[in-house]
């Protein structure tokens, strides 16, 4: 029997999406999809462990014993239970995912973000289908090509879907590309303390341990912590990293602008050793709430003000959590470069306390459904003697693939991101060392193209070809007032 394998996953999960169409928006098919997808895997991999065991202990042990499987699955919550009926389906759907959900209090908020009794959205007619759909494969260990098939279904799915989110894309799915360099970026060890503030599918914790994986150390040291105000989001996230194997992670489900969850014991906030994040831009909010009611100081540099939006409440919230030696790399609009007013007050303090590394210009069309400008601000607590009060500059905005639907980052265009962001210099046209004289001369815009210039450099003029070629024209020209001057005497004028 053929093991199951990636490109047979992910086309079995494609043939649910053209099941779902029509009910639900494609938006939404990522959530219910992929709890199926997890309900048939938890049992399925429930039952291959309880018959392996039952070889060796008693039949109550094997199947009834929690302490003895990972998730365990009791009888009146197995994908049996869904499987033997063909009415309200939804209703038993919800009814096991909570049961699941009770037994395995790891798993809160996993499956019951979703209502699979709503009939509007999920008629009796689709979810059999769907569950017919899903009996097609066994997805326990022993059925599999590898373990990683789950996880990279995932991000296949949320890779698909993310055009048809519109806007709210940018709540759970970051391009992976995009991810890819914020992490190459703040090359993160062994042990290291991970956080994403508002961590959407959790794609940045999941490829920051893969970092770790690939250079040799052991991503189960790592604590990989995240925050989301999403709750399908924050369970689609809880699974995404489950389907992954990665272990050591702390999800909280709130806004973290009004109330951060990620604290130690004495309610203070934790601190981490790299923060990653791409947090919603221009997110409305209401300064008033937080003048005085953040206990964290988070606000120091200054509280922005309700037209400028969240932006720089984000990225204080996670300035505030990095340790001594902490960095971050935050993808942010580029608006915070340059607007004036409190924001201004705001990159003052940045620059005062040496905060910032580099500063680093993207592609306009690289995420799904916003063209906005966006750049990454890679800060640090704790800079190299050399780099002491200065601030790298780099324009990466003109080295990308075109494509149809957005831009795409090419591996070459990372590699250049991060080549020039280790030598630390200046090259003309892309990137520039600007030094706290350069920043206070510019008022503390920190706008790139003040700073690197971007104009195509004029065209150099070969003069020898040049002549030759005015030459030409002037003995063409000579030759054509010759005909004319013969023309006008034939016709007598």
């Amino acid at each position: 029997m053929s093991k199951l394998t990636f490109q047979k996953l992910k086309q079995h999960l494609d043939d649910a999406a053209d099941i779902l169409r029509g009910d639900i928006d494609a938006s939404e098919f990522r959530q219910p999809i992929m709890t199926l997808m997890f309900l048939k895997r938890l049992n399925d991999q429930f039952i291959e462990n309880a018959e392996k065991l039952e070889k060796k202990h008693p039949k109550e042990i094997a199947w009834g014993d929690s302490d003895y499987h990972d998730f365990f699955i009791s009888e009146n919550a197995r994908w049996k239970k869904i499987n033997d009926v063909d009415t309200n389906i939804g209703e038993i759907i919800n009814n096991v995912s909570e049961i699941i959900e009770r037994e395995n209090p790891s798993l809160e908020g996993v499956f019951s973000n979703t209502d699979y009794n709503d009939k509007k959205r999920f008629p009796d007619d689709t979810l059999l289908d769907m569950v017919e759909h899903f009996n097609e494969h066994n997805l326990a260990n022993s059925n599999l090509e590898n373990e990683d098939i789950f996880g990279q279904a995932y991000e296949h799915l949320l890779e698909r879907f993310a055009d048809s989110a519109g806007k709210s894309a940018g709540e759970f799915f970051t391009p992976r590309e995009v991810v890819e360099l914020l992490v190459n970026l703040l090359e993160p060890q062994n042990r290291d303390k991970i956080c994403d503030p508002t961590c959407g599918s959790g794609g940045m914790l999941i490829w920051a341990a893969k970092f770790v994986k690939e250079k040799g150390g052991n991503s189960k040291n790592l604590e990989l912590h995240g925050q989301e105000r999403n709750y399908g989001n924050y369970g689609m996230c809880r699974m995404n990293i489950i389907l992954h194997g990665i272990q050591g992670t702390r999800i909280e489900h709130e806004n973290v602008l009004k109330n951060p969850l990620l604290l130690d014991k004495s309610g203070g906030l934790l601190k981490y050793d790299k923060v990653i994040a791409n947090y919603p831009f221009s997110q409305n909010w209401n300064e008033k709430d937080y003048a005085s009611k953040d206990s964290w100081n988070r606000f120091k540099y200054g509280i922005p003000s309700k037209k400028k939006k969240a932006d720089f409440a984000f990225i204080q919230h996670m300035v505030s959590i990095l340790n001594d030696n902490g960095k971050a790399a935050i993808i942010s609009s580029q608006g915070v470069l340059f607007r004036g007013s409190q924001e201004k007050k705001i990159r003052e303090s940045l620059v005062s306390e040496d905060i910032i590394e580099a500063i680093i210009a993207l592609p306009e069309n690289l995420f799904y459904a916003t063209g906005v400008p966006a750049c990454i601000l890679l800060l640090n607590k704790n800079k190299s003697k050399e780099r002491k009060n200065k601030i790298l500059i780099i324009y990466a905005a003109k080295d990308y693939e075109d494509q149809k639907k957005r831009d795409k980052l090419r591996t070459q265009d990372i590699e250049k991101i991060i080549s020039h962001l280790k030598a630390y210099k200046n090259v003309y046209g892309y990137s520039v060392v600007i030094n706290s004289k350069d920043i206070i001369e510019n008022k503390y815009n920190l706008n790139v193209p003040r700073y690197v210039d971007i104009t195509e450099p004029e065209k150099q003029l070969n003069i020898s070809k040049e002549f030759e070629l005015l030459q030409k024209i002037q003995n063409e020209w000579s030759k054509s007032q010759q005909i004319i001057q013969k023309d006008k005497k034939e016709i007598k004028l």
